[in-house]
């Protein structure tokens, strides 16, 4: 509580020294409450206790007789408290009403019995937990099992638990998925393909389909088609995935029923083409969204092994190589690139080095789309007098062997007996020369038939 003390005659203002008049209760200068602590002493000074610049601490004035007898201040005994609790002090203890100006009171065990519907009064204090205490980890053989994901739910690839999202990406940890067509294989026995995005575009827009016939004679009919999408068209995956499915299905279809291998090759590739033209009927309203959209477009290559017969068609600039198991004949590149550069060879006015180091080199003067010139399919037969393997590749592959001698090198020895093994080597062969591009590679075993076996 302050003292009421009111400033006396000659006195001054013990905040700024101010002379004072009798009754102040606030110093007229600075405005201090002078009922705060007495007013300064009869002598005027300042008496500190500590001493400041070396000189020795005066003691207080004596305290004068009027004062004492105005004030009777007890003295507080002094008691050894280090062995006694704190005591608890309740509100009970000092004297006060309730909102009704009843009085406040307390039972033994702290309830308030002032108002029936009172509860428990508030703790003083509340119990903390230990430093570095943790609950207990839940007992896993008591721990309820996670509800199983209904079936065909895909999972993430990174944390194992998360749903994938129609957009590609975990609900749990948004990681984003790899798509199905950024690596594929598969192996037919007879035949195996591979296909990556490779190490810098951004989606793989290449595509592939392997299958096997009967033909009517029961002899077996192998397939292996390749296709390209041309990434500066609309949509090339999309060209790319319907040419090479229906180029597959037309010779699943024509082979069985005894279409010559060459010619069932050449209605392929115009079913192909069909497949890729028909992506460019869009709506009227996608072409005012996208006006400089143009018609989806891709390249291909396919080859047939069938009655002694190997059959290759193409269009575009994706390859059929050759390939003898022995090495002991000359590696053939089948299939004549539909490009600049390949123009520009045929047409004498530039070698094969020259032309290919042309920046226009890879420019591509055939392809199947909406918007493609005249097409004309390009379709060989051929007739080996020896075992080896057919590589159907695009130029993801070739651009890392483009001349023959380079692709025999790369392509492993043993290809006729793992063509799965050797796509995969040719594909890593692609990504570790830099992986510019996607890369597409199917391995074809071609074996000699025997003499009077099967029929051409």
């Amino acid at each position: 509580m302050h003292q009421q003390t009111a400033g006396a005659a000659g006195s001054t203002c013990p905040g700024c020294e101010e002379p004072l008049e009798a009754g102040d209760l606030f110093c007229g200068a600075c405005g201090y409450d002078l009922s705060a602590q007495p007013v300064g002493t009869a002598d005027g000074g300042d008496h500190p206790t500590i001493a400041i610049n070396g000189a020795a601490p005066q003691a207080p004035p004596a305290p004068r007789a009027s004062d004492a007898s105005s004030a009777d201040w007890p003295v507080a005994p002094d008691v050894d408290s280090s062995d006694m609790p704190v005591p608890a002090h309740l509100p009970t203890d000092l004297p006060g009403t309730d909102s009704a100006g009843g009085e406040l009171s307390a039972d033994a065990h702290g309830m308030r019995t002032d108002r029936p519907d009172a509860g428990p009064a508030e703790p003083d204090e509340y119990p903390l937990p230990a430093p570095g205490a943790r609950p207990e980890p839940a007992d896993p053989r008591t721990a309820l099992p996670e509800p199983t994901p209904p079936a065909g739910t895909k999972l993430c690839v990174a944390c194992r638990s998360g749903r994938v999202d129609p957009d590609g990406y975990c609900e749990n940890c948004g990681h984003a998925q790899p798509r199905e067509r950024d690596h594929m294989e598969q192996e037919l026995g007879a035949v195996a393909a591979v296909s990556d995005r490779g190490l810098r575009h951004h989606r793989n827009e290449d595509a592939f389909a392997i299958s096997s016939a009967a033909l009517p004679d029961g002899s077996p009919a192998v397939v292996a088609i390749v296709c390209d999408g041309v990434s500066s068209a609309t949509r090339p995956d999309e060209a790319s995935l319907a040419a090479s499915r229906a180029a597959n299905e037309s010779l699943l279809d024509a082979l069985p029923r005894g279409t010559h291998p060459q010619q069932a090759m050449h209605d392929a590739i115009l079913s192909a083409s069909d497949a890729v033209n028909a992506l460019a009927a869009e709506p009227t309203q996608a072409r005012e969204h996208a006006p400089h959209q143009n018609a989806p477009a891709c390249t291909l290559v396919g080859s047939i092994v069938a009655g002694g017969l190997l059959v290759v068609g193409w269009v575009g600039d994706s390859r059929a190589y050759w390939v003898p198991d022995d090495r002991s004949g000359p590696t053939v590149r089948l299939t004549e690139d539909d490009s600049w550069a390949a123009q520009m060879v045929a047409a004498g006015l530039m070698n094969e080095a020259e032309a290919y180091a042309d920046e226009r080199a890879h420019a591509i003067t055939g392809w199947l789309g909406a918007d493609a010139y005249e097409l004309e399919p390009h379709t060989a037969s051929f007739k080996p007098d020896r075992a080896g393997v057919v590589v159907v590749c695009t130029d993801g592959l070739w651009n890392y062997a483009e001349a023959v001698e380079e692709m025999a090198r790369a392509v492993p020895a043993d290809s006729a007996e793992r063509p799965l093994h050797s796509a995969q080597v040719l594909v890593g062969h692609a990504l570790d020369g830099g992986g510019h591009d996607n890369v597409t590679v199917a391995i074809l075993p071609f074996r000699v038939m025997p003499q009077g076996a099967g029929s051409a």
